[in-house]
């Protein structure tokens, strides 16, 4: 579960690199008010047009009520995976692959984790909670707008407005998620031997992505207001067109321009591992161009590796730490193995057709609620502001999102055990046994999973299912 203000304050990098997470921007339909009431005004959920009798349907109470249930629902899988981590012994499959120094390790760590998210979550519901029924979003949009005039801009503006609203809930849920981010790197992480990176490289980081976001998203954002101001009844069409070219866009930028801003990429030096990796991919007709080495090591040990790029232009990235923990180059060869298992099984082409065709379908849903007064009014708002739209839309859908994300995670697993299956007709069954193994200890993984928890939230399936998966497989070939 997102806060409310992270997810208001991250709404320019969603539109930007993730679509398929992103709610479009509702049209809008009355001018903006100057008037800025004080939140005291707002400390109960008045209706935002004063003598109305009609009675509306309730959408801010229904998504409160909503956001409740899931945390509880949400929570109560929290427990059992609690419960789960704090056994003192490794799943059969894993007694004598797993050692038990790695498990008491592993099972600390995750604990930790645990704990500290059982806190956050609890911070996040009751901020979010407090924000909608405090009335917090119109105050704050109000008084944004009553910002811009002694900056002698047009208050009634909205694209001026919009920038203004979304700078300050960026810099507060900077300030609100701080400590936890803090804590997360510099305690947990700490303490588990995970964290490498010096404070002074982790405020860097961070106001690299604060620039990064105030000079991408203004342009952005401002396009898609005009898109969404001047379009007429095609307007789901034409926003999924601007965002389809969008994300190609940034999908190739990203990796050459963005991503060096943070991590070191070299070439992946001379050598065996090079060799076998240039020789699978060639007998695989993979169009291999580049092969680097990401200095993932200087923020954290935690390892991985992806592959990008589009058409005859694909590169490999490996995680310096994912060579060195791996025994040996083996291995190394056969994790890529299933990662091009990804590629020549097309998942990556169905994942991107999923992600149109949920970023179309969010639009055309969008277009039926964008006029509604009801839904603006639930919230407190008398206007109807492009962003606060995207807000209150993407919070209705809600259960919708969760259901989205449940079905996508379902699909996911049923990737990786295909691309595990992949690999394993290449060879690797043996070396990406034992790397899928060395991984699961050097990250230190939860090595116990409860079922329930793990169907509801892995996108991966957990290394007892895809050792028994692989190993079925290899009885099968026998």
């Amino acid at each position: 579960m997102r806060s409310l203000s992270t997810a208001s304050a991250v709404i320019v990098l969603q539109i930007v690199i993730s679509p398929v997470t992103t709610f479009q921007y509702p049209e809008t339909t009355s001018g903006l008010t100057k008037t800025s009431p004080s939140l005291s005004d707002h400390l109960h959920p008045p209706p935002a047009f004063s003598g109305t009798t009609v009675m509306a349907f309730p959408y801010m109470e229904a998504v409160v009520g909503f956001m409740i249930l899931m945390y509880i629902f949400e929570t109560y899988l929290d427990l059992r995976q609690h419960a789960a981590l704090k056994l003192p012994t490794l799943p059969k499959t894993l007694e004598g692959v797993i050692s038990q120094e790695k498990f008491e390790k592993s099972r600390a760590y995750s604990i930790d984790k645990s704990n500290f998210h059982f806190i956050s979550q609890f911070v996040t519901i009751a901020m979010d909670s407090a924000i909608l029924l405090y009335g917090v979003l119109p105050w704050f949009w109000k008084k944004s707008g009553d910002f811009l005039e002694p900056m002698g801009l047009n208050a009634e503006n909205e694209i001026y407005h919009t920038l203004v609203f979304l700078a300050g809930v960026m810099i507060w849920s900077q300030i609100t998620d701080l400590p936890f981010s803090l804590y997360s790197t510099f305690v947990i992480e700490e303490r588990h031997g995970f964290n490498k990176q010096t404070i002074w490289l982790y405020f860097r980081d961070m106001i690299k992505g604060m620039i990064l976001a105030v000079i991408i998203g203004p342009p952005v954002v401002s396009a898609i207001i005009l898109i969404v101001q001047k379009s007429g009844p095609y307007l789901a069409i034409y926003l999924w067109g601007f965002m389809f070219v969008l994300s190609l866009v940034m999908m190739t930028i990203y990796p050459v321009l963005i991503a060096p801003l943070f991590n070191k990429f070299t070439p992946l030096p001379d050598g065996e591992l090079r060799t076998k990796i240039e020789t699978l991919a060639s007998s695989l007709n993979f169009p291999l161009k580049k092969l680097f080495v990401v200095d993932g090591s200087t923020r954290s040990s935690h390892s991985n590796a992806y592959m990008y790029g589009f058409f005859k232009n694909k590169r490999i990235v490996l995680y310096d730490t994912l060579i060195q923990q791996c025994k040996n180059v083996e291995e190394v060869v056969a994790v890529i193995a299933h990662e091009l298992g990804h590629w020549k099984l097309n998942h990556t082409m169905y994942s991107f057709i999923a992600v149109q065709v949920l970023t179309f379908l969010q639009f055309g849903g969008y277009t039926l609620v964008k006029n509604s007064k009801d839904l603006f009014m639930s919230f407190g708002f008398d206007t109807q502001p492009v962003l606060i739209g995207l807000i209150l839309f993407q919070h209705t859908i809600i259960p919708i999102q969760h259901l989205v994300s449940f079905g996508l995670n379902l699909v996911s697993r049923a990737f990786e055990f295909q691309a595990d299956a992949f690999a394993k007709s290449l060879g690797y069954s043996k070396p990406l046994r034992d790397g899928l193994v060395k991984l699961q200890e050097e990250n230190l993984s939860a090595m116990n999973t409860d079922p329930w928890y793990s169907a509801y939230h892995y996108s991966h399936p957990p290394l007892v299912e895809r050792l028994a998966a692989i190993d079925e497989a290899d009885k099968k070939a026998d």
